[in-house]
């Protein structure tokens, strides 16, 4: 599928739209009307912080204070410290994260990829068979990327420990989803890139994926385990920054139940049974 002039005109003025709905209530519009779209993605992508202290702050104070021992034993809440920590950790790699969703528009819009703007390229069906195998790549290749980061020891020491300082219950909380090297949270967003250049995929199918990607992030590091087949929940993640060397997974349990790195969350969850009690 070649992308058209239409498409390229649609794509401009989609995220043209995205511009203006979120930087118009936030910034005057002399900080933000750059000649250059793309200039205009980074201010943008900058006020995902505020959606990511709203967020973090309004699932912490309900899971650690309003539903004190419901969700999480009292001995398992981190301390405002560790959020703090990881707060400052997020908050430096912040702008840096912002790069690549930045370039990866400016290749869609320009027809680089084989992202797609309107409905009457393919079927509904084909729509969501590309969904589904788009999700399907980008779970294989954020498992290796992930699993290098552990497996390749420079990697590891220079860039995926500053996100495994977090290594126990009571110091992971949904603040430290976004808590990385910036070049390790790029790294793990690379895989969303390289997806689009090899299954078609509509626009706003991958920004809302975008959009949810920062939503997950947070979830599964709130120690909280869901238990729903086959989702890596947080149950699934905790063991990840506990043991190191299991789950690497992101949306769902197949790629480690695959490549044998799977470990099932129900000795945690028979503990927390008992603290309950």
């Amino acid at each position: 599928m070649e992308a058209t002039s239409a498409d390229y005109n649609q794509f401009v003025n989609e995220t043209a739209f995205y511009n203006r709905m979120v930087l118009s209530h936030l910034l005057p519009a002399n900080l933000w009307e750059f000649p250059s779209d793309m200039a205009q993605e980074l201010p943008r992508r900058l006020a995902g912080n505020i959606l990511y202290f709203i967020s973090g702050f309004l699932w912490c104070f309900y899971i650690y204070y309003l539903k004190l021992n419901v969700y999480v034993p009292k001995d398992s809440i981190p301390t405002r410290k560790a959020m703090l920590l990881q707060i400052y950790v997020a908050m430096k790699a912040m702008p840096w994260y912002t790069l690549l969703p930045a370039v990866s528009e400016y290749m869609i819009e320009h027809g680089w990829t084989k992202c797609y703007s309107t409905l009457d390229h393919f079927s509904w069906f084909l729509c969501f068979l590309y969904i589904a195998l788009y999700l399907v790549l980008v779970e294989f290749m954020i498992y290796w990327v992930h699993k290098e980061l552990h497996d390749i020891k420079f990697l590891y020491k220079h860039l995926h420990a500053t996100h495994h300082m977090y290594n126990k219950q009571n110091t992971l909380s949904p603040f430290a989803g976004l808590a990385f090297h910036p070049l390790d949270g790029i790294l793990q967003a690379v895989p969303h890139v390289i997806a689009l250049f090899i299954v078609p995929i509509h626009l706003i199918t991958q920004l809302s994926l975008l959009f949810l990607e920062g939503i997950w992030t947070a979830s599964i590091h709130d120690c909280i385990h869901g238990n729903i087949w086959p989702i890596m929940g947080a149950g699934y993640h905790t063991i990840h920054h506990t043991t190191y060397k299991h789950n690497y997974g992101h949306y769902t349990i197949w790629m480690d139940w695959m490549f044998g790195s799977l470990r099932v969350p129900l000795a945690e969850e028979d503990n927390f049974k008992e603290k309950e009690k």
